[in-house]
């Protein structure tokens, strides 16, 4: 899973993003900041069931196979020791597959697991990039997690004080549609637009406003 943001957005197309930002933070003292990560937790657990499901069925496969072309002949040491043998060799195998194969590593991770473990990506990433710590508590994560294709939008007190907290699926909706078309730069500029207008009325720019936060975060 590792590299999934480094190759979600092309250099020409991150420059884009932080013009955006740039554009729309001139117009409000919000401070927007889209983040990229490759993913928000590792599953191991889904490592080995995808392992042991895949196992399983080699191994019985395997065995039925090698039990009806012999049909005949009684039972040798080869039978004792074929199903436990085949099992470990593909479990290691699958194992590894299903770790580096993100589309087969989702097929075993349920999607409360997956929301659970994004939101919980996404309040770190707010506290620990400093969106909690503006002036004037304005701070607006656009979560993108890639490998578990969710967004998420938070926004500090201050803001949340002033705005419905409601409107901010409508934000995720237009990243989550734009990926889907394969448009994530565009889409995430439209999202970062859209956060402008909720918040612009309320949160005008002020003559001393500065950039304190990054105008867009990768990390893989």
């Amino acid at each position: 899973m590792k590299k999934l943001a480094s190759k979600f957005l092309s250099e020409p197309e991150k420059q884009a993003i932080e013009a955006c930002v740039k554009e729309v933070e001139k117009h409000t003292s919000g401070e927007i900041v889209p983040m990229v990560v490759s993913s928000s937790y590792h599953y191991p657990m889904s490592d080995m069931i995808g392992a042991l499901v895949f196992a399983l069925l080699i191994s019985v496969g395997v065995t039925l196979a090698y039990s009806f072309q012999k049909a005949w002949g009684g039972v040798t040491a080869m039978d004792l020791w074929l199903f436990p043998a085949v099992f470990a060799v593909s479990f290691l195998l699958f194992h590894e597959l299903v770790k580096r194969i993100p589309g087969l590593k989702r097929i075993f991770i349920t999607k409360t697991e997956i929301a659970e473990e994004v939101e919980e990506a996404a309040l770190t990433s707010f506290y620990r990039n400093g969106l909690s710590e503006t002036r004037d508590r304005t701070g607006i994560l656009i979560f993108i997690s890639v490998f578990e294709r969710k967004a998420l939008v938070l926004a500090d007190e201050g803001i949340n004080a002033k705005v419905d907290t409601g409107v901010w699926q409508e934000v995720v909706d237009l990243v989550v549609d734009s990926i889907k078309a394969r448009q994530q730069a565009e889409g995430i500029c439209r999202a970062v637009r859209r956060c402008g207008e909720l918040i612009r009325e309320n949160f005008p720019v002020k003559s001393d406003d500065t950039d304190e936060l990054g105008n867009l975060i990768v990390e893989d």
